[in-house]
């Protein structure tokens, strides 16, 4: 007797955008918008897709592939970074411009989403060839209307960071040198160069405050057995990069214990707590984290993820949690660093065993929130703090000076000179930041408590209500 075998299907995650569309669809159908509108929300607007050639050092011809996505003009200008990847796709950027649209209005930022990629593999690439190809890009979104201070403003992301946006501004420059606003037409960019004190660690230290906040709030952490605040708290990091670093170095200078890490190398871990400072410094020192003394290490990245923790944060690429180790992930807090990092299905199976979600759409809007207040510092051609603080240090010398003439005692100078300073750019921007978090975590919240849902869909049904609004008093929908 012959059998035949059962066929095997094999099961595949939804792609990226996929998955952003889910989420928006099941967020969509608990709002009262009409179908019109919520398309219109939904849709990605333009997408400019280019091929251009760069010469290499050698002399060689290389023909470049990048995009440019504009999700939404429901408010101008556009905002969204460029990533240099060899994986990056047409799919993975509009899905990441949808998500720059839901987050910017989560954090009440006055932007539309859009997002850039070029596709390269970074570190095949010397620095002169590089700043060919960014120019290069930089060029093609020129000529066709896809970047400016009133029309698309980029920023870093994933491969990029200050250098590159200097070099797209003085690409900028040379061909729009009579735009007065011209240094808004990207943010991220070198202080030096009309940037912001405090952009580099912005997304992580929103990471914290974000972490910070749902930490507060002692209705969830009873539910999750946790008490309140980042105090001890055990925290693994997957990712060492801008966002991954600065998150795990704010928390651990907060109190919390940070037992594991994931690089690209493999994963460590130390249930007594890794110093995230002389990590990096041996990272520095050896090109690599494994070998890092007193922890475990584990060749594969990926199991950091599953490590005893009482808070994970991802903070590298999209669909690092999926349907396949979701049941394997022990964290209670789930806090996304990354964009996308937790699949839709892998987020079903998170929520079902009971673990709390802080979505990346708001907890990862750190870096657009400073990218916004280094674009109104561009365009209003001032430095944060140059116009108050001496006024303010001052005032604050004359309140204490009265109260000693009241009193009849004396301050200690080191006290008034703790005590009478005015704000810098740091501490503004930090404090915007702080304020900005805060704010939208406790509207998310709300909303999730209002509407019995999980904060992920709390989050983009908060985004669509402020879009809907916006598109409903432009008059295109009545």
């Amino acid at each position: 007797m012959t059998t035949v075998a059962e066929p095997q299907t094999s099961f595949q995650e939804p792609s990226f955008l996929e998955q952003v569309n889910k989420n928006f669809d099941k967020a969509a159908a608990l709002t009262k918008h009409p179908e019109g509108l919520l398309k219109q929300i939904k849709a990605c607007n333009s997408v400019y897709h280019m091929k251009f050639p760069v010469q290499l050092d050698n002399g060689e011809i290389e023909v470049i592939e990048a995009w440019r996505a504009e999700h939404s003009h429901h408010k101008l200008p556009g905002k969204g970074g460029i990533r240099f990847a060899a994986n990056v796709t047409e799919d993975e950027v509009m899905a990441l411009a949808a998500l720059m649209s839901y987050k910017c209005a989560i954090v009440d930022v006055p932007f539309g989403g859009s997002k850039g990629g070029v596709k390269i593999a970074r570190h095949k690439y010397s620095e002169p060839e590089l700043q060919r190809l960014t120019r290069r890009y930089a060029y093609e979104l020129i000529r066709k209307n896809f970047i400016g201070p009133s029309i698309d403003v980029p920023a870093p992301d994933y491969g990029t960071g200050p250098k590159e946006m200097a070099w797209i501004l003085d690409t900028y420059l040379a061909m729009k040198g009579d735009d007065m606003n011209a240094y808004g037409c990207v943010t991220g960019k070198p202080v030096s160069q009309g940037g912001v004190r405090g952009r580099t660690e912005a997304t992580g230290l929103g990471v914290f405050y974000g972490i910070r906040e749902a930490c507060q709030h002692t209705e969830e952490m009873k539910k999750l057995g946790l008490s309140n605040g980042i105090d001890g708290k055990r925290v693994v990091v997957q990712g060492l990069g801008n966002v991954g670093y600065h998150s795990a170095k704010f928390l651990q200078e907060a109190g919390a214990i940070i037992v594991g890490i994931a690089e690209y190398d493999g994963s460590l871990y130390d249930s007594k707590g890794i110093d995230i400072e002389k990590l990096m410094s041996y990272r520095k020192e050896t090109g690599k984290t494994q070998g890092f003394p007193g922890a475990e290490g584990y060749e594969d990245p990926s199991q950091a993820l599953e490590f005893e923790c009482d808070i994970l944060v991802p903070a590298a690429l999209e669909n690092q949690i999926t349907r396949i180790n979701a049941p394997n992930i022990k964290a209670k807090i789930i806090a996304e660093g990354a964009n996308g990092p937790t699949t839709a299905l892998a987020s079903e199976i998170l929520l079902e065993r009971g673990a709390y979600i802080l979505p990346d759409m708001f907890l990862n809007a750190g870096g657009v929130t400073v990218s916004y207040f280094e674009w109104i510092k561009n365009l209003s051609h001032v430095r944060f703090g140059r116009m108050e603080k001496r006024f303010d240090q001052s005032m604050i010398t004359n309140i204490l000076k009265s109260v000693e003439s009241i009193t009849g005692k004396k301050f200690e100078q080191s006290l008034i000179n703790k005590v009478a300073t005015g704000a810098d750019e740091l501490d503004l921007v930090r404090s915007g930041l702080e304020e900005t978090m805060i704010q939208a975590y406790n509207q998310i919240y709300e909303s999730a408590r209002t509407n019995k849902v999980d904060l992920r869909t709390a989050a983009f049904m908060n985004s669509i209500d402020k879009i809907a609004v916006s598109y409903k008093e432009l008059g295109i929908f009545p």
